[in-house]
This record gives C-alpha cells, sequence and structure tokens, in this order.
C-alpha cells in the first residue's frame, strides 16, 4: 500500500495511491466498469452510489447519486449545511481493458465555484496471483477541494482493501 503526494501541497499536486490486491485484474477492472462493480466500493465510508450510466468506453457517460448513508455521514453533512446526496456527472476518456482508464468527472456541487473537470486516472498491472493498481488524482480547484477529494478516495478504498485482505 503507498499513498505518495507529489508534495506537502495537494492542492497542486497529483496524488498517486497504489495497491496491490490478491485478485485477477479482470476483478478489479470490473468494480469500475461495471454498474454493479462500482456500486460495489465507490464513495467513501458512510456514503454509498446508485448508478444511472456507466459506459466504459472512450466518452462514455459515467452518471451516479453520491448518498450520505451512515449515520455519522448524515449527521456530519447536515453540519456542512450539505445535501445528503448529490448527482454526479462524467464520462471515461481513457478505457483500454484491463490495463488503464480514465474518468474525468465535472464538478458542479460547489457552492460559488465555476463548474470545471477533475481527472482520475488508472493503471492496472497483472503481478503473478495479485493485481496492482495506480490510480492517479489531479488536484482540484482549491486545497479544500483536493484534501476532502483525497481523503475520500482512501477511504473509498478500505472497501476494496477489505474485500481483498490476503
Amino acid at each position: 500500500m503507498t499513498d505518495a503526494p507529489g508534495s506537502d501541497d495537494a492542492a497542486r499536486d497529483k496524488v498517486v495511491i497504489e495497491r496491490t490486491y490478491r485478485a485477477p485484474v479482470e476483478d478489479l477492472w470490473a468494480l469500475w466498469t461495471t454498474k454493479a462493480g462500482f456500486e460495489s466500493w465507490w464513495g467513501p465510508a458512510g456514503f454509498r452510489v446508485e448508478v444511472h450510466a456507466l459506459e466504459a468506453r472512450v466518452g462514455g457517460a459515467l452518471r451516479y447519486d453520491m448518498i450520505a448513508d451512515a449515520p455519522e455521514a448524515i449527521a456530519a453533512m447536515q453540519g456542512m449545511g450539505q445535501p445528503l446526496s448529490h448527482h454526479t456527472h462524467g464520462r471515461f476518456a481513457e478505457c483500454t481493458p484491463c490495463e488503464r482508464l480514465t474518468l474525468v468527472h465535472v464538478i458542479d456541487f460547489v457552492p460559488g465555484v465555476e463548474p470545471y473537470e477533475s481527472t482520475i486516472e488508472v493503471a492496472f498491472a497483472a503481478q503473478g496471483d495479485h493485481a496492482r493498481m495506480v490510480v492517479t488524482l489531479h488536484p482540484h480547484r482549491g486545497p479544500q477541494w483536493t484534501r476532502m477529494s483525497v481523503e475520500g478516495f482512501r477511504s473509498q478504498l478500505t472497501k476494496l482493501d477489505a474485500r481483498f485482505a490476503a
């Protein structure tokens, strides 16, 4: 397990997170590219998603609702004055089966911030009976949102860590 930001300033730098799991690459790929797979792990602890469209091909749509569903997540969202769910949409910008994918999300739910795109790149590689996954998170427009995004992604990876624990 490796989490390696490019520097201490997560607002400007890409963040690279690596994991190696006892699973075939095809299983990890399916978690990113199928409705059932994506819904089974996407979202930080205390959140879930409902996928409305997932077209794993270049230019294919990705649309889902992120929903706070655990009491502590609900309380946190309410405490920040945020809705308990929000619609998220984007597209697959790259999709090479079991090797690479790039997701581009449209961030249009941040109060007072013009919509912008956020990119997640993922590389997969077989290593014997394990699969290596390298995720590169691109920075958001502001340090607070970048930190929240990175923390949320690390949190959601705990779902995969538990699933594929050796």
